[in-house]
């Protein structure tokens, strides 16, 4: 089987070369060889190189910038998703590509299912939706994989910035009337190489449709939650950072105010992931420590 993954330098695109890899052949392309700004450039890629599975984790993600590049994210997230969907129905191939919360409005009272309403509330989440609709409207055998608050050990996230600011400051303010899963980017590659052999099998046997999952860890907190579960797990498997914060103020996200609105609740379901491919997500906080002791070195 040949894998194509795009966005190789990215959380989720780094950790899927290494659990893709006893799948087949990986070819992971970073954006100097995928640029998804330009997906007139796309077609005549995925006809080269004609793999059996794309998986599409580049995307544009800088959620407060796309409130003023709405067009440049949608043209990424959007247009460029549709491009590679339409390149996959050609060749045969099956698309995976990651989806996110921020569809939602976020005024759920409880975890969103895949078939509640799509409403985002802001520019990046616009634009994700439209990789949605452009995906389903190619015909092409596709898995869309809606996650939440992916951090990992590497590149940006809340994770590592909230261990840079806790090294700098004895307190910090955090907003805590926003829920959501945080996921451990190396648990969506494995769940991703899992839906992968299964979808493939499907197909092979006339058995597949086409879909979306939410992927997204077992449990749930708030942001501030989460920064106070960063430092404790800190503590004891980072000493090295040298931690100064003593106080995490819970603060409201009114007193916090970002160029884009966020969801107040980002939960999401996950019994269709798990009736189908037979997934259960590892709990957000046992991920962190993980993930922790990955940046530890242990």
């Amino acid at each position: 089987m040949k894998l194509l993954v795009t966005g190789a330098n990215g959380q989720v695109g780094w950790e899927l070369a290494r659990s893709l890899m006893p799948l087949g052949d990986v070819i992971a392309l970073d954006r100097s060889r995928c640029d998804l700004s330009r997906p007139e450039t796309l077609a005549g890629l995925v006809a080269e190189l004609a793999p059996d599975v794309i998986v599409n984790a580049a995307a544009y993600t800088a959620v407060d910038k796309a409130e003023a590049e709405e067009a440049l994210a949608t043209t990424i997230n959007g247009t460029a998703a549709g491009e590679l969907a339409r390149a996959a129905k050609a060749v045969g191939a099956l698309l995976i590509h990651y989806s996110t919360d921020y569809v939602f409005d976020g005024s759920k009272a409880s975890p969103y299912t895949e078939d509640d309403p799509v409403a985002p509330i802001n520019a990046y989440g616009r634009s994700k939706l439209a990789g949605e609709m452009a995906i389903g409207a190619s015909g092409c055998d596709h898995l869309i994989l809606r996650t939440t608050w992916v951090f990992a050990a590497r590149g940006g996230n809340f994770v590592r910035t909230m261990l840079r600011l806790g090294a700098e400051r004895e307190q910090l303010r955090v907003v805590a009337d926003q829920h959501g899963a945080p996921t451990w980017a190396r648990n969506i590659a494995d769940a991703t190489a899992q839906v992968i052999a299964c979808a493939q099998r499907e197909r092979q046997q006339g058995g597949f449709t086409s879909g979306v999952f939410n992927l997204a860890s077992s449990g749930h907190t708030t942001w501030h939650g989460f920064a106070e579960a960063i430092f404790d797990a800190a503590r004891a498997r980072l000493p090295a950072v040298g931690l100064k914060v003593a106080r995490v103020e819970p603060i409201p996200a009114a007193a916090y105010p970002t160029p884009a609105a966020r969801p107040a609740n980002s939960r999401l379901a996950q019994e269709r992931l798990r009736a189908r491919f037979g997934i259960v997500m590892p709990r957000w906080d046992e991920a962190l420590c993980r993930c922790l002791d990955e940046l530890s070195g242990r």
